[in-house]
């Protein structure tokens, strides 16, 4: 139960809900309770399937552009076509960033990032995140006293 809350978590934070999956990730490790391999390939697996969603509505979401309610015009949305022709898919590897990280992920659907080098990409970025975070909390927060 507790590895399926730390996926709906992850998952839910790589949407574009308000939700981090950093704090349940820590407290985990620091409960000592859990596999570490399992804790980060879950919270991974989740966070990488939330911004698969964003990608999808990225997809579709253009089929609404000529709407009057979308809430970029056409002008705009040429604009950030050039910028992601210029930056790319490398940008997908900043995907972990907080803020920044789900837009990217829903822009590489609206500019129609293949899906096999958007998961690759997004795969990297975030795993890396959570490893990173699991070292720092294992190094710095568990140091025997």
């Amino acid at each position: 139960m507790v590895y399926l809350g730390l996926f709906f978590a992850a998952f839910g934070a790589a949407t574009l809900l308000p939700l981090q999956s950093e704090a349940v990730l820590v407290g985990l490790l620091l409960s000592e309770h859990y596999n570490l391999w399992l804790l980060l390939g879950i919270a991974t697996l989740g966070n990488v399937l939330g911004s698969l969603v964003n990608w999808w509505l990225g997809r579709w979401v253009e089929h609404f552009k000529q709407r009057r309610w979308f809430p970029v015009n056409p002008r705009q949305l040429d604009t950030a076509g050039k910028h992601y022709a210029r930056w790319g898919h490398w940008t997908l590897l900043l995907s972990w960033v907080p803020i920044i990280g789900d837009p990217l992920t829903l822009v590489a659907g609206v500019m129609r990032e293949p899906l096999w080098r958007f998961l690759l990409l997004v795969t990297l970025a975030k795993s890396a995140r959570y490893g990173v975070l699991a070292a720092v909390t294992r190094q710095w927060l568990l140091i025997p006293t």
